[in-house]
């Protein structure tokens, strides 16, 4: 199956790639309409700190520490004047704890430095920023200024390769590609239904082929089980059902354990 479904766009045009890639976006904009970005935020500053501290952690976890980081640290003064052992303690759930404080001290210290404290929102200035590198930056513009950016993790990266949209495993490099194929416009949500996507479907040992609505226009099909059952039971995430549905198959194949099953991070 999978010989085969790599066989149909073996030799597609750039042209070609261009038209699916785009299909292959609005039919994920339809199968995760409630796509977002997962981090709780109020303002800039606030995301790239979650944005910081998710990194090797999941956004539940964030998402449980960053309300007393938050009410602790309130401008980047506070984070620039804060006390190692003190934000180390309330970050330890975190993971790298050290490495994510020295991280935040160093980019308070910065931006007061550098920006009067403000977040700055363009690119090149947040990514010679102390913590921030392309991605985080890509997700602060697309989420917090409203800046279109294509965020590149490893969903996001490991998706578009069995897509075939690229054939690279340089971040920057599928970045640029992916720039190509897909309006600016929709940059930011394709990075948060990518996601959605890799996390409830399109898993990194076994994706849930036989239950994925991009089963026509993916060359990687076949990957995982293409049959109904096993397919479903592969589903993850509070719409699981709905997902087998979107897919054509029957819902009751998804185990309730699936339904509250929390995604992979």
């Amino acid at each position: 199956m999978l010989d085969r479904s790599a066989r149909r766009f073996a030799g597609e045009t750039p042209v070609g790639r261009k038209r699916r890639a785009r299909k292959t976006a609005r039919l994920l904009a339809e199968t995760h309409p409630d796509a977002h970005c997962e981090l709780d935020f109020e303002t800039p500053l606030q995301l790239a700190v979650a944005t910081i501290l998710s990194a090797q952690c999941t956004d539940k976890k964030v998402n449980e520490v960053t309300p007393v980081v938050f009410k602790r640290y309130l401008t980047a003064a506070d984070y620039a004047a804060a006390d190692r052992a003190q934000l180390e303690e309330i970050l330890r759930p975190t993971g790298f704890f050290r490495a994510k404080t020295d991280s935040l001290i160093k980019l308070g210290q910065a931006l007061v430095e550098r920006h009067g404290g403000e977040l700055p929102g363009k690119l090149d200035l947040l990514v010679a920023l102390p913590g921030i590198g392309r991605k985080t930056a890509n997700v602060i513009l697309g989420n917090a200024f409203d800046v279109p950016g294509i965020t590149v993790d490893t969903h996001f990266r490991r998706l578009v390769n069995r897509f075939g949209w690229v054939q690279e495993e340089d971040p920057v490099k599928i970045e640029f590609q992916v720039a190509e194929l897909i309006e600016k416009r929709d940059w930011t949500m394709l990075s948060h239904r990518i996601i959605f996507h890799g996390r409830r479907v399109c898993h990194a040992r076994k994706p849930a082929c036989g239950a994925c609505t991009l089963a026509a226009v993916c060359p990687s099909y076949g990957t995982g089980p293409t049959e109904a059952a096993p397919a479903a039971r592969l589903l993850k995430g509070p719409r699981a059902r709905e997902l087998a549905v979107q897919a054509g198959i029957d819902p009751g194949l998804v185990p309730a354990a699936a339904v509250a099953t929390p995604e992979a991070p």
